[in-house]
């Protein structure tokens, strides 16, 4: 048997029950968006950690060194914003070759420094080292949040609405065009560009956070029909899902030439959105969805409900119960 046959997700179960009975009462280790850490009476500190490898996630040659920069800072942002902390500080550890141009790492830096200096989160240390040929970029960062307001994976409760913040879909097209080689159109490089800057939505997590009947919560990072199976699987629960109802921009739409069986494809399993996902108590979805919207510009967009236990997810379309559909990213995967 080798990593292929494993996948992502079953290396990280072979390992992590190792560590379990380490793990002390009132923290959150692996398995969540971020790991939790006691820290005072009312407030924990919060931490997580993205790596980013040339090739792997990132074209060179396709991205400015500065979207890079922005980008290693707001994958990790995200995680902070799906468990509703404030951050607090950042640490990056970046691999280089010798022969990397000085103004290529200044761009990085500047793109880096800008997001930080957004969300008032410094980079306080990490690490530098040289490497053969690909670049590494690996960041942690840590943030902080009331105990009885941080959100996990593990809350949804049967009756809740399953939401997102914003669109599906424009991230994975922008990737598929790049690594198909299709032109540059000025709707593939809207596409591309979202894909390069993806938006970390913090203000959206602390606000969402601090609201009793939003229960289980996290980041598309994925693609939405992996990551909702998080959620289900640490909470015991089975949802139906209404590919209808996922949000898909007009640029899309008008970049596929409303081809719906590829924007719905784009939208569940593309990954990289890093809008959140959630669960909400049915009872009071719409008027958290008018609050929301009246904050922050657009509504939560409901796109299916928790519906029982077992950890399943069942997906629909115009009422009619599909057979499969397009997974998520999964790293080694064949």
């Amino acid at each position: 048997m080798q990593l292929k046959d494993i996948g992502e997700f079953g290396l990280i179960s072979r390992f992590s029950k190792k560590f379990l009975d380490l793990i002390p009462n009132g923290f959150v280790g692996i398995g969540d968006d971020c790991a939790v850490i006691p820290s005072q009476k009312d407030k924990n500190f919060l931490v997580s950690t993205d790596m980013l490898v040339e090739n792997v996630h990132f074209i060179k040659s396709e991205i400015s060194a500065f979207e890079l920069g922005h980008k290693s800072l707001a994958v990790n942002l995200s995680d902070l914003a799906a468990s509703g902390a404030e951050p607090c500080g950042s640490f990056l550890s970046i691999s280089l070759p010798q022969n990397v141009d000085i103004q290529w790492v200044d761009d990085f830096f500047d793109g880096y420094a800008s997001l930080s200096k957004k969300y008032n989160c410094p980079l306080l240390g990490g690490d530098t080292t040289k490497t053969l040929n690909a670049i590494a970029i690996n960041v942690t960062v840590v943030g902080r949040a009331s105990v009885e307001k941080i959100k996990l994976r593990n809350k949804a409760k049967d009756g809740d609405i399953v939401c997102v913040t914003g669109y599906l879909g424009d991230s994975a097209g922008g990737l598929e065009i790049l690594l198909d080689g299709l032109e540059k159109t000025p709707l593939a490089k809207e596409l591309i560009k979202r894909h390069h800057n993806p938006q970390p939505r913090v203000e959206q997590g602390i606000f969402l956070a601090s609201r009793r009947e939003v229960n289980a919560m996290m980041d598309i990072s994925d693609g939405i029909n992996s990551d909702l199976k998080h959620i289900l699987s640490l909470s015991g629960k089975s949802a139906d899902l209404h590919l209808e109802k996922l949000p898909v921009s007009e640029l899309l739409k008008e970049y596929y030439k409303g081809d719906l069986q590829k924007i719905y494809n784009l939208a569940c399993g593309g990954g990289e959105d890093y809008e959140l996902l959630l669960t909400v108590d049915f009872r009071y979805f719409t008027d958290l969805s008018v609050q929301f919207e009246k904050k922050f510009g657009n509504p939560l967009y409901a796109i299916g409900k928790i519906n029982g236990d077992g950890g399943q997810l069942r997906w629909f379309e115009n009422g009619f119960c599909l057979n499969s559909i397009s997974g998520g990213y999964n790293h080694f995967s064949a």
